[in-house]
């Protein structure tokens, strides 16, 4: 996975202390929904000069689409709203339109990756006030921007560690619909759950991984080369264990730790190569990234980094394990590169 979707799931972990909600948001044809003289404005304002605006504008307005079934071909029409999906502009297009969606009270936090939005909010004193505000100022900046919120595919997640719990949760409402409260939910590829366990997140990798060792082993008796095994376990299987592993590996039970290992000892069996415990992979990865944050002063976690020899404070081994303590803890006992 990507380093901007593991940062993503880094702070949405990262964020969360002993009791927080957190609410999934799907948009309804999201990138369709961009109007381009908005999007236009929104780009005068971020500093984008004329030309590449204008260029942008044409790119987007008056383009002429229809559907081919075999050899008929619908009406052509032509199409000034939107953002044309498959096209690699579109995504960072989608998050220009969107810079301005920020959180208005400073115990709320909305993290974004392209369509993909959620709003995260620190409870205190059992006083959702401040998140209730936030979805509700999300509502209307949904509206204001032709973006309509799909209520029915809106999800939220309510984690409490409290130990006396107050009062039962109160649904949230988006125009004047319930929002559906899940225990689990997949964002980003990874599986979130209400008590932020990752047995859940962990069996589905590793039910994929099973699935696509009946190719290696394929491969295998083909008498496919010890280099293009190791290429294809590195490619298809591993990539599939260790997806956002520097996030959810630090807090996994044992029992989840020996399945993704079964994984890989299964995979060296048919390779007859010896291939790197997911422990080492996610130190490596947790290191390469938090030099990669240490380097980028404009990161927004930079500061966690700055004081080099300092270890966080935390009173939780599950926030002891995720990855910004974990992270310092590793550059510390490591020597300068």
């Amino acid at each position: 996975m990507q380093s901007p979707l593991r940062c993503t799931l880094c702070s949405l972990i990262w964020t969360i202390t002993t009791h927080a909600r957190m609410l999934f948001v799907d948009f309804s044809s999201a990138f369709n929904s961009v109007i381009p003289s908005k999007l236009n404005t929104k780009l005068g304002d971020l500093g984008f000069n004329t030309s590449l605006r204008h260029w942008i504008m044409d790119f987007l307005t008056n383009r002429p689409q229809y559907v081919r079934s075999g050899h008929t071909c619908s009406t052509t029409i032509t199409l000034n709203t939107g953002v044309p999906q498959g096209c690699v502009l579109s995504p960072f297009l989608y998050s220009l339109f969107t810079h301005d969606c920020r959180p208005v009270h400073g115990s709320n936090t909305i993290i974004k990756f392209a369509d993909d939005t959620a709003v995260i909010g620190l409870i205190s004193n059992n006083d959702d006030t401040a998140y209730r505000e936030e979805v509700q100022h999300l509502a209307a900046w949904c509206a204001d921007n032709n973006l309509l919120l799909n209520t029915s595919k809106t999800k939220e997640i309510i984690v409490d560690f409290r130990r006396e719990r107050g009062s039962t949760h109160n649904p949230i409402h988006i125009n004047g619909m319930a929002v559906e409260r899940v225990s689990s939910f997949k964002f980003l590829g990874t599986h979130i759950t209400e008590d932020l366990s990752w047995s859940t997140n962990t069996s589905s990798l590793v039910k994929k991984a099973h699935q696509r060792l009946f190719f290696l082993r394929t491969l295998k008796r083909h008498h496919l080369s010890s280099a293009v095994l190791m290429n294809f376990y590195r490619c298809v299987i591993e990539s599939i264990l260790t997806s956002s592993v520097s996030v959810w590996y630090g807090n996994c039970s044992v029992a989840d730790r020996k399945a993704l290992q079964r994984v890989v000892k299964t995979a060296q069996r048919i390779t007859r190569c010896p291939l790197p415990a997911i422990e080492d992979v996610q130190r490596t990865r947790c290191l390469r990234r938090a030099h990669g944050i240490l380097k980028d002063s404009s990161h927004p976690a930079h500061r966690l980094f700055i004081l080099r020899f300092r270890s966080l404070r935390t009173r939780t081994s599950r926030l002891r394990n995720s990855f910004f303590p974990r992270a310092v803890s590793l550059l510390n006992s490591t020597p300068e590169l």
